[in-house]
């Protein structure tokens, strides 16, 4: 099972929920839905250096995709998906990258 971790509130987690909506090859964490689930998903990205530069520029680094084979990704193609590509709304902490 592929694990998407998302907040309800990024444009871009709600573009890749639609995609896996009712695909049981998928679960969704939404890490805003409560304390462990956060802890969760921090524990993978204050650990990982995939995130370094994703925590340079600000962002908090969903949707975050961990593949079967343990695989942490943040590029939905990368699970079989879509991204939204530039369509992505800015919701980085200076407004200027993704989520």
């Amino acid at each position: 099972m592929i694990k998407v971790y998302s907040m309800n509130s990024c444009s871009e987690c709600k573009f890749v929920k639609e995609q896996i909506k009712d695909d049981a090859r998928f679960e969704v964490i939404e890490i805003g839905e409560s304390i462990f689930k956060l802890k969760e998903f921090l524990k993978i990205r204050d650990s990982h250096p995939l995130f370094e530069a994703v925590k340079q520029r600000g962002a908090a680094g969903v949707p975050c995709f961990v593949l079967e084979d343990g695989t942490v990704t943040l590029k939905a193609e990368d699970a079989g998906l879509v991204s939204m590509g530039s369509q992505a709304s800015a919701c980085s902490i200076d407004g200027k990258g993704n989520c």
